[in-house]
């Protein structure tokens, strides 16, 4: 990380104002003061009187070309919608009969139950090891489901090999971006990305995305349609005939507008700090995490780890804000953390050993 690099970073830190040791984005992300500056400004609508929901269209517009910069993707390949699950359906709902999807066993369940889901329907799931997944994909395969990064303990998907494996057989690979969009660039070649934005995009619960190749988004059928898949959604309020947008519009969901308010401004100080640099940045301090408790380093910036009894209750003592998944710790760092945080986190657990 060059001097301009950290210079981005640490203004980009000034946005932010935890009244503790915010180790928790894998939970929830922190509101940057621009974003929340957004949302007051909303709420101050609503209660006089002056909100125009359609002044929002262009601030939905504007987080849909900035999370296509992102993704690397372009921004007519991008759909708007609330929820991860809510994308994954529609693509689960696309598989015909007799379709085998591979999942990582122990997937967050936003991921897995769309496909769980549709075996009434004569989809085929497996749940094989996370770092199988590349060598399970065969001639039978149809769709490979994973989160690129493990929502309880951090671990990385293979998405390289996946790409090359479903590659090698015609299968489509469907990528959940929730705890990695923000911090971990994606390889080209993905069919599919689903994305929670709460996290590390920084945003307020109630918006998500999907994008992927134009082939593959063409095989999907909205699941829900509203007026807001509408290719003038302000005149498709009642009535027939159907009446599409085209291209990845027409998978749109209504927007929760205040979600969109607050995540405009938040991915655009991301672009601003570039992903490369949030990586470096988050990596470091996960990697940093891992070697003082005698771990390897994973480059993944959401560490999992037991702890004794009695150890999260330090930490909140501590004023440090962690979560608890699966039975162990787990912490997560991202653009606002420093190597404070972390050395204050090591202490505090070496103290209640």
């Amino acid at each position: 990380m060059d001097h301009t690099d950290r210079a981005r970073l640490r203004e980009a830190q000034q946005q932010f104002s935890s009244e503790n040791t915010y180790l928790n984005t894998a939970t929830h992300g922190l509101t940057p003061h621009r974003s929340r500056l957004a949302l007051e400004r909303h709420t101050h609508e609503v209660a006089t009187g002056r909100f125009s929901p359609g002044a929002v269209d262009s601030v939905i517009d504007d987080a849909r070309a900035a999370y296509a910069r992102l993704a690397g993707a372009s921004a007519d390949r991008v759909a708007v919608g609330t929820h991860t699950s809510q994308f994954a359906g529609t693509i689960a709902a696309s598989l015909p009969p007799g379709s085998e999807v591979l999942l990582a066993r122990d997937e967050f369940t936003s991921v897995a139950f769309p496909f769980l889901a549709r075996q009434a329907h004569g989809v085929r799931v497996r749940e094989v090891p996370l770092e199988q997944l590349p060598e399970e994909v065969g001639p039978a395969t149809t769709l490979v489901a994973v989160a690129a990064a493990q929502s309880a303990t951090g671990a990385l998907a293979p998405v390289e090999d996946l790409v090359t494996a479903c590659a090698d057989h015609g299968a489509r690979l469907m990528l959940d971006t929730s705890q990695s969009a923000g911090w971990l660039p994606v390889p080209a070649g993905v069919d599919f990305l689903v994305c929670s934005t709460y996290k590390w995009l920084l945003g307020t619960r109630g918006a998500a995305f999907l994008t992927g190749t134009a082939e593959a988004l063409d095989t999907l059928e909205p699941l829900a349609p509203g007026w807001y898949a509408g290719a003038e959604p302000w005149n498709a309020l009642y009535g027939g005939p159907l009446r599409l947008a085209e291209g990845a519009r027409r998978l749109d969901l209504a927007p929760v507008w205040s979600a969109w308010i607050g995540l405009a401004p938040a991915l655009d100080l991301l672009n601003e700090v570039g992903i490369p640099t949030v990586h470096a940045h988050d990596t470091a301090l996960g990697d940093r995490f891992r070697t003082a408790m005698g771990l390897a380093e994973a480059g993944s910036a959401i560490v999992s780890l037991p702890v004794p009894e009695g150890a999260a209750e330090r930490l909140a003592e501590a004023g440090i804000a962690g979560a608890t998944r699966d039975g162990r710790l787990r912490v997560s760092f991202h653009l606002y953390n420093t190597e404070d945080d972390v050395d204050l986190l090591v202490k505090t657990l070496s103290t209640a050993r």
